[in-house]
Parts: C-alpha cells; structure tokens; sequence
C-alpha cells in the first residue's frame, strides 16, 4: 500500500515526520509527503470560525497519489454538529484528514508527566494510523488501548496505544 501525505497550509517537518513514521510502523506501507497545498476554497466558515473536514479529505483525494491519502493541517476542523474533529475519514475511501490544532494541547485532561513535544508526536502518529484505518474499512473498536477507538479527548487519544489490537489487525493485515 502507497500512502501520500498531502500537508495543507504551514506544517512543521516534525509533523510529516511522526506522520510517516507511524504510517510505516503500523501498516508496513510506502510513504510519501506531497507537496504543500493551500487551504480548500470554501472550507471555512466564518460562524464557527473552524474549516469543514470534509473540504480536506475531498482535497486530499484529488490531489494525492496513493492508494490512500492523508490531508494534514494546523487548522481547527470540524464535521457536521461536532465542536471539533481530531481528524476524518470516509469508511473504506481513499482521502482522510487530521488536524494538529486540538492535539497541542493538555486542556482536556491529557497527561503531563511526558514533554509536550513527545505527548503532541504520539497524538499525532495515532490520529493519522487511526483515519487510514478507517479508510481500509476498520470501524471504531471496543477495546479502549487499540488505536481504532473513538477518542473525542486528547485524554482518551493519550491512553490508547499506537497500534491496531488483534481483531483490528486481522481484519487488515
């Protein structure tokens, strides 16, 4: 499997990197980082003052060259009636999102007994393993420590490990 990181807007290489290195590490797949796009025409909306998901993984399926494609920003996203999104991926397509923006922070009960810098690459390696499982047909799993559950908290995206439990696995690998 080929995976193309499509960064949208300013993103720090330790991003792209953590990005990558969690990519290679859970699903054993070619990585590439493409080139920096600019932020989707009518993605923002002024009243939340957030952008809609959904413009980044319609972007990041058009213009990225893998089997599956992976936008990343530091812009805060959102989806539907949600506050806010981490990130976003359409069950078995081929373009998802996440966003950096929520997952710097440790207002929502993250742990800090661990550098910031160590706590946001483990944040962000999860989030982009946790979308590209959804984009090969995992849907959120049970088991609170695989990567696939639903975690709505940086607290909940904290105590869950960076890989696929057995169940997740077998149905991918």
């Amino acid at each position: 499997m080929h995976v193309d990181i499509v960064p949208v807007g300013d993103l720090p290489a330790v991003v792209k990197r953590e990005a990558s290195s969690g990519l290679r590490s859970v699903y054993d797949c070619e990585v590439t980082i493409h080139e920096s796009q600019p932020v989707p025409d009518g993605a923002y909306d002024a009243g939340r003052e957030q952008y809609r998901a959904e413009e980044f993984i319609e972007l990041a399926g058009r213009v990225g060259t893998g089997e599956k494609n992976i936008a990343i920003t530091a812009h805060d996203l959102y989806y539907r009636r949600r506050n806010y999104v981490f990130g976003l991926a359409y069950l078995s397509g081929n373009g998802s999102v996440i966003s950096t923006y929520r997952l710097q922070t440790s207002s929502d009960g993250g742990f800090s007994e661990r550098s910031a810098s160590d706590i946001f690459a483990d944040r962000v390696r999860k989030e982009v393993v946790h979308e590209i499982g959804h984009t090969l047909g995992l849907e959120h799993c049970d088991n609170s420590r695989c990567v696939m559950n639903f975690s709505p908290t940086v607290r909940e995206v904290d105590v869950k490990e960076e890989n696929l439990c057995g169940s997740c696995q077998r149905l991918v690998l």
